[in-house]
C-alpha cells in the first residue's frame, strides 16, 4: 500500500495528488489500527465529472501577459518593492514564529491556535518531507514566507505567513509578487507538471484559493473524496451531520463540512 502519514489525528497521502490510489476498506482499517480517527482519501485526480471536491492547480505559466491589467500592475509593483527568494529553514526557525502567529491571529476563522509547539510541529513535518521555503523581504527584513512541499514533478504551496500590515498596505502587494515568482520558478524554470494550493478548503479561514483562481488563473482539478472513520467517530459524524450548519465549534464543523464533500 502507498505511504500515508498521520497528522492531527487524520491519515493523509504522502505523495503527489495525481498519484493517490483509491483505498479499500481493509487498507483504511489497517491505517486506523495504527492510530488516528479518520483516513482522508482523495483519488481519481482530474476526473471527468464535476464533484464536490478538488485540488486547486495551475499547470501553465504564460508570464504577465496571461494576467489582467490590474493584476500585472500589482505584480510589477510588488517585485519593485519587495524581494522573493528561496531561503533556508534555519531562517524560518529564527524569525518565522512572530510572522505566522500574526497571520493566524488575523484569520477570519480561528480553527486552531498558533503557538510555539504548533510552529515546531510544522517545522518537524517539513524536515521529514521534502519542503522548500520562500522568503518575502522588505529590504533585509523578513516579512513573510511560504513552505512548499515538493515531489518529483509537482509542488504544493503550503503554509503562508505574511505580516498583516503588509497584507493591508496598498503599495507592496506581497501575495502578488510571491505567487507570481513561485509560479514562474516551478512551472517555467523547473518545468513541473503543475503547482497546487492543495484541496478544497473545509474551513474557509482565508480567501487565498479564490484569490489564486481570480488573479492567477488556478483551476479546479476535480477528484473524489472518501473518508474512513473509526467506528465511534463514524457514529458521531452520522449523529451530528444534520446539524452541521448550526454547530459553532470550528474543528467539528470542519469534519462535518468535509463529510458533505464526499462521493456518495
Amino acid at each position: 500500500m502507498c505511504s500515508f502519514y498521520l497528522y492531527r489525528k487524520a491519515w493523509r497521502f504522502d505523495g503527489a495528488p495525481h498519484e493517490e490510489p483509491c483505498l479499500t476498506r481493509d487498507e483504511a482499517k489497517a491505517l486506523l489500527a495504527q492510530g488516528g480517527v479518520l483516513v482522508r482519501n482523495t483519488y481519481d485526480f482530474e476526473c471527468s465529472e464535476e464533484t464536490h471536491f478538488w485540488n486547486l492547480i495551475k499547470d501553465r505559466f504564460e508570464g504577465l501577459e496571461e494576467l489582467s491589467g490590474n493584476t500585472r500592475k500589482k505584480v510589477r509593483r510588488s517585485l519593485e518593492k519587495l524581494e522573493f527568494k528561496l531561503i533556508d529553514v534555519e531562517l524560518i526557525e529564527r524569525e518565522g514564529f512572530p510572522i505566522l502567529k500574526a497571520t493566524y491571529d488575523d484569520y477570519a476563522v480561528t480553527d486552531r491556535v498558533m503557538n510555539k509547539q504548533t510552529f515546531e510541529e510544522y517545522l518537524d513535518l517539513g524536515k521529514k518531507k521534502h519542503y522548500e521555503y520562500w522568503g518575502v523581504f522588505d529590504q533585509a527584513k523578513l516579512i513573510g514566507f511560504c513552505a512548499n512541499w515538493l515531489w518529483s514533478d509537482a509542488v504544493e504551496y503550503g503554509l503562508v505567513g505574511i505580516l498583516p500590515e503588509y497584507k493591508r498596505e496598498c503599495t507592496s502587494y506581497p501575495y502578488y509578487g510571491l505567487f507570481y515568482s513561485m509560479n514562474q520558478y516551478y512551472l517555467q524554470e523547473k518545468g513541473f507538471r503543475y503547482v497546487t494550493d492543495g484541496t478544497r478548503s473545509i474551513t474557509q479561514h482565508s480567501n487565498i484559493q479564490s484569490f489564486l483562481e481570480e488573479k492567477f488563473h488556478f483551476r479546479k482539478s476535480y477528484c473524489r473524496l472518501a473518508i474512513h472513520y473509526k467506528w465511534w467517530m463514524h457514529l458521531a459524524v452520522k449523529t451530528l451531520y444534520p446539524f452541521r450548519k448550526i454547530i459553532p465549534i470550528p474543528q467539528i464543523k470542519a469534519v462535518l463540512n468535509m463529510e458533505s464533500m464526499t462521493c456518495k
